[in-house]
């Protein structure tokens, strides 16, 4: 009845797409095959773990029961079916309980641990991978991936969203043909980007002018989405600390928001006003105003995700997500320290190592509850759930890294030597600036002695 089933299924899913084909003319070079001529094979993802081909193949044949009617093709298969062993890992992705130990030299494997390897498995899963080439879905196949990285970008910064990560973000936030995609930190427009991929209507938002309007109207945000044939995203200049004196906000607008919050780890997080004490801001007069780039001051960290997640509980419409990323250290508790909003419930966390005492967690929330506009002071009170101490432990993040690398051997010698090799490439550039300045003062001056001659 399963096998019944999910060949009911595949036919279905492959009916669909031979009609996308001939409405779009997409693929027909590569006609769809029936279910019962597809190739397939299974690839075993031991998490934490490593396996032998011969072990991996043992496990391969546990699922013999399946009878698949079509050849076994172990390369570039019709059909990929997926089987994970899920296993205990710790905070920076390795198993709990290695099933080898480790040589001397903390690399190579030695021996098999008899007491781990009988240790039974958290979990086990197995499904057929939906992102298959033939189905036009992969985003690895093909170069489409590569095809859309950063590099390949005409405008980018300091903060711009890996596309691969962007991808992944977007599609925990639902992120489909017609939703109406926000990112209120939208920056260089990476995010946005991959949402218009997914065929999204985009629209972001910055308090930063300079980076909207790009560098010239050659790199800029709409250039990037030029640059791949999408619709180019809204673009509004506001602050997201008063996001309710920008916008109506009596009706959920957005069916997503995706988002890379700034923690001051590349660049700090600014929200509009005066720096100076008294919080004066003086007018502006009316011939300043198109190029005139507004006051702004520190935005603290805690004030940043609490309004992120009162606007997205304000802006959002039921069921809709909010996506975010959220950097931290070995200190933090997902269970205490995640800010929380009495309207999101959290849907999943993804922790990412990167270094041994930094990570980033993607975190998604889905909208539960309405949005009670009287109750706005009591939901920004309580996103800490420890207060302080929590949001604490997202805020100078470069700052506790700096301390920590302090305190490894060697930083010193380290660190004389990273700033002597800056003096150098300091001053290799401005030596080549001073011969370029000089090449052109000589190209021009011939001319200049001619122009004296018929003086």
């Amino acid at each position: 009845e399963a096998e019944a089933e999910a060949e009911a299924q595949i036919d279905s899913e492959l009916d669909a797409q031979a009609k996308y084909n001939k409405d779009t003319e997409h693929n027909n070079h590569n006609p769809i095959k029936p279910y019962h001529e597809r190739s397939w094979k299974i690839t075993i993802h031991t998490l934490g773990s490593t396996y032998t081909r011969q072990e991996q193949n043992e496990m391969r044949s546990k699922f013999s029961f399946l009878q698949f009617p079509g050849p076994v093709q172990m390369k570039h298969p019709d059909d990929e079916y997926l089987f994970i062993r899920e296993v205990e890992l710790d905070a920076m992705g390795g198993a709990v309980y290695p099933r080898h130990c480790k040589g001397e030299d903390g690399k190579t494997k030695k021996e098999l641990i008899p007491e781990n390897d009988a240790r039974p498995p958290l979990a086990c899963y197995f499904g057929r991978v939906l992102g298959n080439g033939t189905l036009g879905r992969n985003w690895r196949g093909s170069n489409r991936l590569f095809r859309y990285s950063l590099k390949k970008r005409t405008y980018l910064g300091p903060t711009s969203m890996d596309s691969e990560l962007s991808l992944i973000m977007t599609n925990l936030a639902k992120v489909q043909k017609g939703s109406f995609a926000f990112d209120p930190f939208v920056g260089t427009g990476s995010i946005l980007l991959t949402a218009a991929l997914r065929g999204a209507q985009t629209f972001g938002t910055d308090i930063d002018l300079r980076v909207l309007r790009g560098r010239n109207p050659n790199e800029n945000i709409v250039s990037n989405f030029q640059q791949y044939g999408l619709p180019p995203p809204e673009l509004v200049r506001s602050d997201n600390s008063i996001y309710h004196r920008h916008f109506r906000k009596h009706l959920p607008l957005f069916d997503a928001i995706v988002t890379d919050p700034p923690y001051g780890i590349r660049a700090g997080a600014r929200k509009s006003g005066s720096r100076r004490g008294d919080g004066e801001v003086r007018p502006v007069l009316e011939e300043y105003r198109y190029d005139h780039v507004a006051q702004t001051r520190p935005y603290a960290v805690s004030d940043v995700m609490a309004d992120l997640l009162n606007v997205a509980a304000m802006t959002l419409v039921m069921g809709g997500r909010l996506t975010y990323v959220i950097p931290s250290m070995l200190d933090f508790n997902e269970e205490e320290d995640l800010p929380r909003h009495d309207c999101l419930k959290v849907v999943s966390v993804c922790y990412q190592p990167l270094q041994t005492e930094l990570g980033r967690r993607t975190v998604t929330m889905e909208k539960v509850k309405e949005y009670d506009d009287r109750k706005r002071d009591e939901y920004l009170e309580g996103t800490w759930v420890n207060g302080p101490q929590s949001a604490e432990k997202v805020a100078n993040i470069r700052e506790r890294l700096i301390e920590a690398a302090k305190k490894k051997p060697g930083y010193e010698e380290k660190a004389a030597w990273r700033k002597q090799k800056r003096k150098e490439t300091k001053e290799a550039k401005k030596r080549a600036k001073l011969e370029g300045a000089d090449q052109g003062v000589n190209s021009k001056s011939p001319n200049s002695n001619d122009d004296s001659e018929r003086g």
